[in-house]
């Protein structure tokens, strides 16, 4: 069930949309790019994986399952039986204990959680190539602004040839409002995306800037900036824990609906406190969410590391063993594999 709410943010109001189980939410500023989605390489999207907050500033509930699967994560979700799961999740666990002592220590999680970053950003790179030249139609190398509006607008449903020729000629574009909205937005990322000396023109790895903002410094940058703008209600380009944890609030429909919006809280709250806020004092800078935001960030995936281990950490050993891997899978992969404590022993 999908409730709606809107939160006042200074001189506008931010509509949003949280939908159960605690997915994230689909709310952007200034309007909701995923709901416009057209072809998939003509738009940023807004879950990037490995990356720890959405776009649209809400948690990626997802990057266990991203960090420790990495590309094995579709065979997971396309495998309907829990025992040849659980062959795979052996096998991965095989993997990540580097040392062969059959348990997973902080440095191992640590060491595999960066290798799988480097996986998913290798496999955007991958797509960025198709994506790219699905927009060069001259296949020059650079794509300009007009010829992604043009390849933008008619994944809308305009004429393409019309819409060229109104370009080329500076005629007035009848676009809804809305769309002129995303375009809005989707010009001010690619002029952040876009190298000095600034021409419009972006390259291949500038595109890759454009929709995968987690590759460029500068980018990532940009998106915090997003973020907090998003988040920020007092305007001093920082953010309370208040601030952080106030998307959800409003009347609830009933007793399920609160309790969502209870976990919604209480998740960020600890993000917050206990990850975010680095030196704890209450207040999150963009200095320290670019820090948290950034994927390759050796610190970060120790934090992350030593996080998914006290999730499943029955014996508080501060590592994991096979066995609480496996009772745990659904953290890990997002597949229950039912009778793991009978069969653990089958597969040695």
């Amino acid at each position: 069930m999908q409730r709606g709410r809107a939160v006042r943010r200074g001189p506008g109001w931010l509509s949003l949309a949280l939908l159960p189980l605690l997915l994230p939410a689909a709310c952007a500023r200034p309007a909701n790019l995923s709901a416009l989605r057209g072809r998939e390489e003509l738009l940023p999207p807004e879950h990037l994986n490995g990356v720890r907050l959405e776009r649209d500033g809400h948690l990626n509930r997802e990057l266990p399952q991203e960090l420790f699967l990495g590309r094995e994560r579709e065979r997971f979700e396309e495998d309907s039986q829990p025992r040849r799961n659980r062959r795979k999740l052996v096998g991965i666990f095989a993997k990540v204990d580097r040392n062969n002592d059959q348990k997973i220590s902080a440095k191992e999680m640590q060491r595999w959680i960066m290798e799988k970053t480097e996986e998913h950003f290798q496999e955007a790179v991958q797509e960025n190539k198709m994506h790219f030249r699905a927009v060069d139609p001259d296949g020059d190398g650079h794509v300009s602004w007009d010829e992604y509006k043009i390849k933008f607008l008619a994944s809308k449903g305009f004429n393409e040839k019309e819409i060229a020729e109104k370009i080329k000629n500076n005629e007035e574009l009848k676009i809804d409002e809305e769309t002129q909205e995303v375009l809005d937005n989707l010009k001010d990322r690619w002029y952040q995306a876009d190298n000095p000396p600034p021409d419009l023109l972006l390259s291949e790895q500038e595109f890759l800037s454009f929709l995968h903002p987690e590759h460029s410094r500068g980018m990532l940058h940009f998106m915090v900036q997003e973020i907090v703008r998003d988040l920020d209600q007092d305007g001093d380009k920082r953010l309370t824990l208040p601030e952080f944890i106030s998307l959800p609030v409003g009347t609830v429909e009933n007793q399920q609906a609160q309790d969502v919006d209870d976990d919604w809280v209480r998740d960020r709250r600890k993000e917050f406190q206990e990850v975010i806020d680095a030196n704890r004092d209450g207040i999150v800078t963009m200095e320290e969410l670019e820090e948290y935001m950034d994927p390759m960030n050796e610190h970060n995936a120790l934090n992350e590391a030593r996080q998914m281990i006290a999730v499943a950490d029955e014996n508080q050993d501060h590592q994991l063993e096979l066995e609480e891997v496996l009772k745990y899978s659904e953290y890990f992969t997002g597949s229950k594999l039912m009778d793991y404590a009978r069969n653990v022993h089958e597969e040695f």
